[in-house]
């Protein structure tokens, strides 16, 4: 079990293709995984709390100093195996770019345009985070990019060695690698995929006030995009509140207005996209990684 947010169970992890042309299913290198690495939230020195010192010692005493360093070696042993997938797709020119937000919000939708008009003048390939079906990948495929499907099964959000064993699936070599995480304002914060870029993903329709709720993704994020302007005479947002606080939380991070239904600002979000994918391409140096910001957790 993930000390860091309760989900569990690395056996229940999937990765499936859906292309058809290479073995349809493939499970996620489970010794990897960060909810797998046989830790079950106690001790492993050969210590027991019952044994001589520990007189007078509930087992309550230890455990939030036990459930800290069960953390700290959890996302210690992510942000190794994040590092891996980022010096891959370093050497192979892939721009990886970590899409997260709530569910409801428009990722899909923004993906399957995004493939259809930018994929035509760069590589595009798609993960797909989601706890159960294929439904996202199934549509990703109808819109013409590769694409794998991460079935996390209880698990909220991916981690490096679901995506190491997507893209290893996918073999990109070149282009964009979007990963659509799972639909969680709070997990996906806390775990570094190797991605080169973290885009949030906002819709009107969710409350301009997300940005001081959830400060931590706002936080993380190189991008924020806010989805569903079109909507705005129908709902009641403050957009000027929401850039306003999301600028108090992260003010390194550009908020651009799109509508994946009607394409209004998706020029700008493509040429996001296709501005660092250049620079990932020729070899430069990305100043916006989680290590060069030294990002808190």
């Amino acid at each position: 079990m993930c000390a860091t947010c309760g989900c569990g169970d690395p056996m229940g992890v999937r990765v499936i293709d859906v292309r058809g042309d290479v073995p349809a299913e493939a499970h996620s290198h489970a010794g990897h995984s960060h909810h797998g690495h046989g830790y079950d939230g106690h001790s492993h020195d050969g210590h027991g709390h019952d044994g001589p010192g520990h007189e007078g010692h509930s087992h309550d005493d230890h455990a939030g100093t036990e459930t800290l360093l069960l953390e700290e070696r959890v996302l210690a042993k992510n942000d190794a195996l994040a590092g891996h997938n980022r010096d891959w797709l370093r050497a192979r020119g892939v721009l990886a770019v970590n899409l997260m937000s709530s569910p409801g919000s428009g990722k899909t939708t923004l993906l399957e345009r995004t493939v259809r008009e930018l994929g035509a003048a760069t590589p595009v390939c798609v993960i797909e985070g989601d706890q159960e079906t294929t439904f996202d990948a199934d549509r990703i495929k109808a819109a013409g990019a590769p694409v794998v499907q991460v079935n996390t099964g209880a698990g909220c959000h991916l981690d490096a060695s679901m995506l190491r064993t997507a893209l290893e699936t996918l073999d990109p070599r070149g282009g964009i690698a979007l990963i659509e995480n799972v639909g969680n304002l709070v997990c996906p914060a806390l775990f570094d995929l190797g991605e080169d870029c973290r885009v949030v993903i906002m819709s009107v329709t969710e409350g301009a006030d997300k940005p001081l709720k959830y400060p931590h993704i706002f936080a993380s994020a190189t991008l924020i995009l806010l989805n569903k302007v079109d909507l705005l005479p129908y709902v009641d947002f403050d957009v000027a509140r929401f850039e306003h606080d999301a600028g108090l939380v992260n003010p390194n991070a550009a908020v651009i207005a799109v509508s994946a239904t009607q394409g209004d600002g998706l020029d700008r979000w493509y040429g996001w996209l296709s501005e660092r994918a250049g620079r990932q391409r020729r070899g430069d140096q990305l100043a916006d990684r989680r290590g060069v910001l030294g990002l808190q957790r």
